[in-house]
């Protein structure tokens, strides 16, 4: 998967044109594109994309963990994370 520009939009598609399906790419807010790029190549924990977040963001942890937790969630209804 890779994180793109389209149309001023952060979107996650799969890599290659013939993997190209524009009725499933993934939109990302701001935030979820820059923890998105920011894991996209190595393993990651929960508690790696809270510090990501708080340390890019002014935020505090208890909201920055919900957030990570919806994030997280959604990435895996979405197919972009296993189970």
């Amino acid at each position: 998967m890779e994180l793109r520009d389209v149309c001023g939009e952060k979107v996650v598609i799969a890599e290659g044109l013939e993997n190209l399906d524009f009725s499933k790419m993934i939109n990302l807010n701001e935030s979820a594109a820059y923890l998105w790029q920011a894991v996209s190549d190595r393993d990651f924990s929960e508690s790696d994309l809270v510090d990501l977040l708080c340390a890019e963001y002014e935020v505090d942890r208890e909201t920055a963990t919900a957030d990570v937790r919806k994030l997280i969630a959604s990435w895996k209804d979405e197919g972009l994370l296993a189970e």
